[in-house]
Formats: structure tokens, C-alpha cells, sequence
């Protein structure tokens, strides 16, 4: 057979961009899928003028990325978040999120290895750092690992075809994306993530090199499935990767299907081979990710309350009951604990509903409590003295005495707040002391024998053991809670109703605490059987799938993925000092890449539109070799976005990024094929567009770069940089020129003490909340700001202003140091603080002391 194969010019313009390699069948033309010599060596940097080149790359990511790591010297935006987790890895604390761990237990290694002791309470973003806390280290780790991203994409592109030039070009674009550029030099999980996703792309890519039975390409195969199983044990995204390289093997195997030089059962032997290790070395590596995890929390905390008691039972200084009666009977005192739910234990209070029957609240509380202490009566013979203990079997009926001398009751009243819920009922406590109830106050025990423990707890009630269900024995309804929280007025505890329909699960109880004076003292005992590290694993996940759940309403900082590609907004990360962190990707390159996307999607569907009508197409082996390359990447653009349109509404655009990622490799690939190709004869005209493009990607950065690194910038200049409407990061809070910033004086961390913040909030403008949950701090000004419009806006009265220098002067007394900050969180002079409240209808409004020895 004869073959044919475009052979490159070895200048540095060029090399690298050897092309697949097309024979001539009996039949057909066909494509070898392996790779040539000489095309794995034109696409291996091996050369001292590449390796030249790869260095200049290196110093300008470092420059870029490592530039005024220690600055902000406070707490960004997500950092709050993980640094609270990475202290209690120092502590050993159990703690509960919705992502898996890896990139936590990274950080948390760098911390350790740091001399961190655990001893930094993180409060807010915005509160100064101590000295005792390594934040510059944890960021140069993320920075670090953003370098390494540099040069995995560089070589991606070399591995994929793009010539020297090309690949520079576009990795020089690359080191100047803002978005990248600002998660990267901050204690955040988008720069681990992506680095491992790059990783993945390179090792892959780089198996592609050497023959399918290679041992080198199994070693590439083997590093690109270990870091897609550190993706996807950092976060969900990570999964994505998992599936684009069982996709890619799919996709390489139909090529091996039609390269008439490969045997078919060799191609499936592979092909099988390569796909295993894709599955099982991610899925060893969260297993062992969910190991260390579990292995380092081994003391309760206050999130162990909304875990299992199996599980909470295991922790170090649990609160978990232990040796209890097994033997549930009429006169137990027993506290009931849900099945269904995180709320925890059947619970009521003093304080009375304030509409529907207005009787005393009953609701979950997931804390241990004397108020979730019920006592067992039977339902004919309250308040009956007991002689000899009776055990309780299913189908008996009886009442629950509440220690407030009130009864569990149920009535045709409309739950209060599932109210337009038909089938739910309110549930109440009702009665008095000396009062024996009423038939509302019957229900009937129904055991549940397939929830319950095997033997005697499906015939009768044992504490932990027998799981059963409270069957309202006037209106049949069953005992019921679920995920809904009361107002303010209930506490926010969740609602406890009557339900006549619903999920079988959330009508589940247990009895987990139980004392009857009739019982022995040798009487059985019984504990919580402590879970092995399955039970463990798997109950963490339903935690974790609770709690996205839980964050699946809209927040201020989303926005709908299908904006991502415009985009239309960005997210403050941070705002102190007069001065501005705002997540926002480089204009010039992001909207390239949704450009490039819509084009290649139309140029593929016109391509596809004459072939079908017997039109002639471009087959040329340089075509074919991109498009080859180019929709690898697009599925795995298409891969890391399409599932976050389906996901909900609570995103944020940083999880657009490893999309993105592939979107600015296939772009690479697209230029390159622009010079090659398109401007084969006269490349200088190629490389002149890609001049351009390059340069105007360094001017936006350039423009932008003080809301990357949090510097100082004025008004006017900030105003002008906004492109989009909604691109709101607030430019009032700059000074007016560069010399005001000459004379204020920023804050320097302490190795001793947090400092005491009071924030106040003058009329039309806003103040500055804690941050518990990624929140922009201009949404919350924002949000702040509608209740703040509703003081007056005129004069202060005389009250008003005796009033709040009444408070301030209250402050200045008290011991310790003091620091007042206006609504974006700068730092305000005591003196000037007391001017603006006597001036203006300006309020103390928050009040934060955080003392660290």
C-alpha cells in the first residue's frame, strides 16, 4: 500500500505541526491512528530553543501569578470558607460540606507542614490575618500549582498539533486571563482543580504519542486517570473529566475500527483496558481521599448534630446517649429521633403558634434537650400508677406527656407552614397539669419490621432497634417531618405535621434515649453499634447531596449557566480599603472562545450539509488532523458546561472554568490552523492577527489588573473599564486620585490579637455583613441598601444623634482596641466616625469582637 503524509519545515515557525499520517486501502483511504516517529517528535519540546521558550513562559507566570502574594493581608471572598475547614482538620474537628475533600486535605498538608496549630478563628472575609496563620504560603501553593497549568498548556498544545509560535501565543494568553490569574493567588479550590483537569489533558495526549500497546502509553493512560480521580475528589466537576476520557476512548476507538492496520480484537483488548483504568484508579483515589477524610475528624462538634448517632457515636467528646434500657414500655420517658431527616429529636417548648389552633409548638430539634423528653402513658389509662412494666407491641395505642404537662395532639387545623398542603395537619402539644387529654392526643404504634434491627425489635418496641411509625388514631395520618424550617417565630426549628401521604422514610421514628423506674437494674443495655468506614462514607455523601440541595435556590452572586459564555457579570470577592478583588475573566479572550464555539459549531453544520448533497469538503490531511484534535477538546468543553444547564440555579462562573479551559486550547488549535492553513503561502498575515489578539489580551488585563490584585486605582479610571452594564464591581469605593492613597495608612496583621470591628451604615448607603456563604460584597450592599433607605433621609433628630454618640462614646470606654468601618469596609478614623453621626442619620449597626491568645 502507498502512503502519504505531509512532511513539515523543520523551522521554529512550523516544527510540531506534522500532520496524521492517511493510507491507501484496497477499498478506501484510511487514517493511522498511531502516531509517527517523526510526529511525536516535531510535537515532544525537546530542543534548547523551545526549552528557551518554555522558560520565558515560566518567568512571566511567575511574575503574574506570585506578584504581592501577601496582599490583601485579610481574608478573600471563599478563603473564609476553607480556612475555617482547614482549622479543623488542625483540630480534628468533624465537619460536614457539600464537595469532596481532596482539595481540602491539600491545603490542610501545606497548613500542617507550615507549623499551623489550628489556634486562627476565622470570622469574616475582610478580618485581618495574624501572623500565626500561613495564608501567603497557602496561596503560593495555589499560585504554584497555577504555574504548573503554564506549562501543562503549553506542552497540551504542542502535544496537539500547534507549532511553537502558536502555542507560545496562546499560552501567553493564558497567563494574562484574569479569572485564572485571581483564583490562582488565592486559598481557593478553582487552581488545584484545574491543574488537574490540565494534567489529565496533557498525560492523555501525550499517550497518544506511542504505540496503544506501549508500556510508556499505559504510563501516561495511568497519570492522566490518577489526576482525574484528584479532580473529581475535589469537586463534583472533577467527574466531568472522568467521563471526557471515557469518551475520548470511545471516540479513538472508532478510529481504530477504520485504521486497516490495527487487528480488531487488539483495538477492543485495549481500548477495554484503558477505559477499566479510567474508572478504577478515580474511584480508588475518592475512596482514599474520603479515607483521610474521615480519618482526621475523629472529635464532635456542633456540625455532628446533624449526622447519624451512629456515627456522631464514634467522634471523641460525643454527647450520644450510651448503655441505654433496650426495653421500651408504658411509663418509658423516652426522647423520639427522626429517621427521615437531619432535624433531629421530637421536641416542644413554651412558646404557642401564633395562628391555626395557637396551642404549644411541636417541632424537631436537633440537639439533646430535656425538652424532647415525652413520656409513654397508655391511651385509656392516663396518668395511670404503674405496678409492672408492659412492653409495647404494634398496633398499641397511647399518648405522649410532654414535661410541660401537655399531650402530642393532632387536629383538623392547617399546618403552620406547609399550609396549602391539604394532606398535612397541624401537630401541637395540648393540656395542662391534672388534664388527661383527649382522643386527638391517641396515636397507634405501627412497626416498620424491614426498617427495623432482625429478632425482637419487629415484634416489639427496643430503643435504637425498631423503627415505627405514629398513626393519628381519630384522622389516620402519620406522625411527619421534613426539610422545612418555622419562621423566627418557631426558632427555625423544622416542622413536625400529620401527614396522609408523603415519603414513607420522613414518617420514620426511633426511640434513642430511654429510662422506666419499673425496669431492673441488670436490665439489657444497648449502644449505638459504631459504623465501619462504608457506613460512614456513604452517609457523608447523603449529607453532602442534602446540602447542594439546600443551595439549589438562587443566590446573588449566580447566574444562569447559560450566561456564562457572555459574560454578563462577574463576583466581588472582596472590598476593603478602598480598594476592590472582583472575579472577572479577560473580555478579549472569553468572548474569543464563545465566538470561536458558535462558528466552529456552524462551519462543522455547513461542512456536514455539503457533504451530504455530494458537494466537495476540505479533506486535506492538515484539515482532518484539526478537527481531530479540535473536537476532543470541544466534547470536553461541551462535557464541563452542558451539565451545569441542567444543574439549577444556585452557580457561580467560576465553575465555567474548566470548560473554559478546553474552549482556550481549542482556540489555540484554531489560530494555529489559521496560520498553517488559511494563510499557508503568507503566514507572516496569520501571525500578525495573532500579534494583535495577543496584545489586546494583555491590555485588558493590564486595564483591569487592580481588581486581580486588590491594588489601588481611582474612580474615574474604574468607571471607565466597565464594558458591561453588569459588571458591578463598585467603583465609588476608590479615592478620587492616586494621592489620597499616599496618605492612608492600611492595616498590618498582628501575631497577637483579631482586632474589635464596629461597622456603622449611613442613610442610602450599606454595610458590610459577615460572609458565611460566597456572597458578593456589592450584592450585599445592594441588599443591605433597601433596609437602610427606610431611615430618614433629612436631618438627624436630636435624639437620633445623643443616641448614637451615647452608644459610640460606649465604646470608646470599653478596654481593647477599637476599628470602625464604613459600609465597603475601610477603615475609619474614631474622630471622623463621630463626625458623620452627628451629621447625618448614620447608624452603629454591627458589632464584632474576636478575641485569638
Amino acid at each position: 500500500m502507498s502512503g502519504k503524509k505531509v512532511k513539515s519545515s523543520q523551522s521554529h515557525e512550523s516544527a510540531g505541526t506534522a500532520e496524521v499520517e492517511i493510507k491507501e486501502g484496497p477499498v478506501r483511504p484510511y487514517i493511522v491512528v498511531d502516531k509517527s516517529v517523526e510526529i511525536t517528535k516535531q510535537r515532544t519540546p525537546s530542543s534548547l530553543y523551545e526549552k528557551l521558550v518554555l522558560a520565558v513562559l515560566i518567568v512571566v507566570a511567575v511574575f503574574v501569578r506570585f506578584h504581592k502574594l501577601g496582599w490583601p493581608n485579610s481574608i478573600v471572598y471563599d478563603e473564609n470558607h476553607y480556612g475555617k475547614l482547614i482549622t479543623k482538620y488542625a483540630n480534628n474537628e468533624f465537619f460536614l460540606d457539600s464537595e469532596p475533600p481532596m482539595v481540602r486535605l491539600l491545603y490542610n498538608f501545606v497548613a500542617k507542614f507550615s507549623g499551623y496549630e489550628g489556634n486562627f478563628k476565622f470570622t469574616q472575609v475582610t478580618a485581618l490575618y495574624t501572623t500565626k496563620f500561613p495564608y501567603v504560603v497557602l496561596r503560593s501553593f495555589a499560585s504554584t500549582l497555577g504555574l504548573f497549568t503554564v506549562i501543562l498548556t503549553y506542552s497540551t498544545l504542542r502535544l496537539s498539533g500547534a507549532n511553537l509560535l502558536v502555542s507560545f501565543a496562546t499560552t501567553v494568553a493564558f497567563i494574562f486571563e484574569n479569572a485564572f490569574v485571581t483564583t490562582s493567588r488565592l486559598m481557593l479550590p478553582d487552581s488545584p482543580i484545574i491543574f488537574f483537569i490540565s494534567l489529565a489533558i496533557y498525560a492523555f495526549k501525550k499517550s497518544e504519542m506511542y504505540q496503544d500497546d506501549s508500556c510508556t502509553s499505559y504510563k501516561y493512560i495511568v497519570i492522566s486517570a490518577i489526576a482525574a480521580g484528584c479532580a473529581s475528589s475535589s469537586k463534583f466537576v472533577g467527574l466531568c473529566t472522568v467521563a471526557w476520557l471515557g469518551l475520548l476512548c470511545i471516540w479513538r476507538f472508532t478510529f481504530m475500527m477504520g485504521d486497516l492496520s490495527k487487528p480488531v480484537c487488539k483495538s477492543i483488548k485495549h481500548t477495554v483496558m484503558k477505559g477499566g483504568i479510567f474508572i478504577v484508579i478515580p474511584v480508588v483515589i475518592y475512596f482514599f481521599s474520603f479515607y483521610a477524610h474521615i480519618a482526621l475528624m475523629t472529635n464532635a462538634s456542633e456540625d455532628a448534630e446533624y449526622i447519624s448517632s451512629e456515627y456522631k457515636s464514634a467522634l471523641n467528646g460525643n454527647n450520644v446517649p450510651r448503655n441505654i434500657k433496650a426495653e421500651v414500655g408504658v411509663g418509658s420517658t423516652i426522647s423520639l429521633r427522626h429517621t427521615g431527616t437531619t432535624g433531629g429529636y421530637l421536641h416542644s417548648h413554651q412558646l404557642n403558634y401564633p395562628k391555626g389552633s395557637e396551642q404549644q409548638e411541636v417541632t424537631l430539634y436537633p440537639f439533646i434537650d430535656e425538652m424532647n423528653d415525652w413520656t409513654i402513658e397508655l391511651y385509656d389509662k392516663p396518668g395511670e400508677i404503674l405496678v409492672d412494666f408492659q412492653n409495647l407491641t404494634d398496633r398499641t395505642k397511647i399518648r405522649l406527656l410532654h414535661k410541660t404537662h401537655c399531650r402530642l395532639h393532632s387536629h383538623d387545623h392547617k399546618a403552620p407552614v406547609s399550609e396549602n398542603a391539604d394532606w398535612q395537619k397541624e401537630v401541637s402539644c395540648y393540656g395542662y397539669d391534672g388534664f388527661e387529654g383527649d382522643p386527638n392526643d391517641d396515636w397507634i404504634i405501627e412497626i416498620d419490621k424491614e426498617a427495623s434491627a432482625p429478632g425482637a425489635a419487629q415484634e416489639r418496641v427496643r430503643a435504637i432497634e425498631t423503627k415505627f411509625r405514629l398513626r393519628h388514631a381519630m384522622t389516620g395520618c402519620m406522625l411527619f417531618s421534613h426539610n422545612t424550617r418555622l419562621p423566627d417565630w418557631g426558632s427555625e426549628q423544622q416542622e413536625v405535621t400529620c401527614a396522609s401521604s408523603g415519603i414513607g422514610e420522613l414518617t420514620l421514628w426511633y426511640v434513642e434515649n430511654n429510662d422506666n423506674f419499673l425496669l431492673q437494674d441488670d436490665a439489657e443495655l444497648i449502644s449505638y453499634p459504631k459504623p465501619n468506614f462504608f457506613q460512614k462514607f456513604i452517609e457523608l455523601h447523603k449529607k453532602m447531596f442534602f446540602m447542594m440541595k439546600k443551595m439549589d435556590s438562587p443566590h446573588p452572586a449566580s447566574a444562569s449557566a447559560f450566561t456564562w459564555p457572555m459574560m454578563s457579570r462577574g463576583v466581588d470577592y472582596w472590598s476593603n480599603n478602598h480598594r476592590n478583588i472582583y472575579f472577572l475573566g479577560n473580555a478579549t479572550l472569553w468572548w474569543s472562545v464563545s465566538a470561536f464555539i458558535v462558528f466552529y459549531g456552524l462551519f462543522a453544520i455547513v461542512q456536514l450539509l455539503r457533504w451530504q448533497v455530494g458537494k466537495p469538503i476540505l479533506q486535506t490531511p492538515a484539515v482532518i488532523s484539526y478537527h481531530m484534535e479540535t473536537i476532543e477538546l470541544l466534547i470536553g468543553y461541551a462535557v464541563h458546561f452542558v451539565p451545569f444547564v441542567f444543574f439549577g440555579n444556585n452557580l457561580f462562573i467560576s465553575a465555567y472554568l474548566p470548560a473554559y479551559y478546553f474552549g482556550i486550547l481549542a482556540l489555540g488549535l484554531t489560530m494555529n490552523s489559521v496560520v498553517t492553513v488559511v494563510f499557508k503561502s503568507r503566514q507572516h498575515i496569520g501571525y500578525v492577527f495573532i500579534a494583535l489578539f495577543v496584545t489586546s489580551v494583555i491590555y485588558f488585563f493590564n486595564d483591569h489588573k487592580p481588581l486581580v490584585y486588590g491594588t489601588e486605582w481611582t474612580r474615574d479610571l474604574c468607571t471607565k473599564s466597565i464594558w458591561v452594564e453588569n459588571w458591578d464591581y463598585p467603583c465609588k469605593n476608590y479615592f478620587g486620585n492616586y494621592q489620597e492613597y499616599k496618605a492612608f495608612e492600611l492595616p498590618e496583621p498582628s501575631p497577637f490579637t483579631q482586632l474589635e470591628t464596629h461597622v456603622f451604615s449611613q442613610p442610602r448607603n450599606t454595610l458590610l455583613d459577615p460572609i458565611e456563604t460566597p456572597e458578593p460584597v456589592a450584592q450585599q450592599q445592594q441588599q443591605q441598601q433597601q433596609d437602610v433607605e427606610a431611615l430618614d433621609p433629612n436631618a438627624p433628630s436630636q435624639e437620633r444623634v445623643a443616641e448614637q454618640e451615647a452608644q459610640f462614646d460606649e465604646i470608646m470606654n470599653q478596654p481593647g482596641q477599637k476599628v470602625f468601618k464604613d459600609e465597603f469596609g475601610n477603615v475609619l478614623d474614631p474622630e471622623e466616625v463621630k463626625k458623620i453621626l452627628a451629621e447625618s442619620n448614620a447608624v452603629i449597626k454591627e458589632k464584632h469582637v474576636v478575641n485569638t491568645n
